[in-house]
């Protein structure tokens, strides 16, 4: 049983927008900060956003400034990454995160214990 499972990922157009999903299972008992991070084939995972336990502080990676926000909604266990103008280099494997103890927005792998499957983000040119 996955902890963490992020859905809406696909492949568009260069320029085009997604929205990405988490959904956080109830064996974990307390959210406390989250994040998504994204691999590309041949590169080592990388941060891209992260979102306080309270939902008012977050983190972004520079080049997704301006382009991509994260949000959650800890009443239904959620957050979200609402990705626009997507370039080709955003083509990865995004990965949702659920720190294990910390409350504030991180952009280290080091301080999440949760972490989903992963989904495609395809933005062709």
């Amino acid at each position: 049983q996955e902890q963490l499972v992020e859905s809406g990922g696909g492949l568009v157009q260069a320029g085009a927008s997604l929205n990405l999903s988490c959904v956080a299972d109830e064996s974990i008992l307390v959210l406390h900060a989250m994040g998504w991070f994204r691999q590309s084939p041949g590169k080592e995972r990388e941060f891209v956003a992260s979102i306080s336990s309270t939902g008012d502080m977050a983190e972004y990676e520079d080049s997704v400034k301006g382009r991509f926000t994260i949000s959650r909604d800890s009443s239904r266990r959620m957050m979200f990454l609402r990705m626009t103008s997507l370039k080709p280099e955003d083509t990865a494997v995004y990965y949702c995160a659920a720190a294990g103890r910390r409350l504030l927005a991180s952009p280290s792998q080091r301080d999440y214990e949760y972490w989903g499957q992963g989904i495609q983000i395809t933005a062709s040119s």
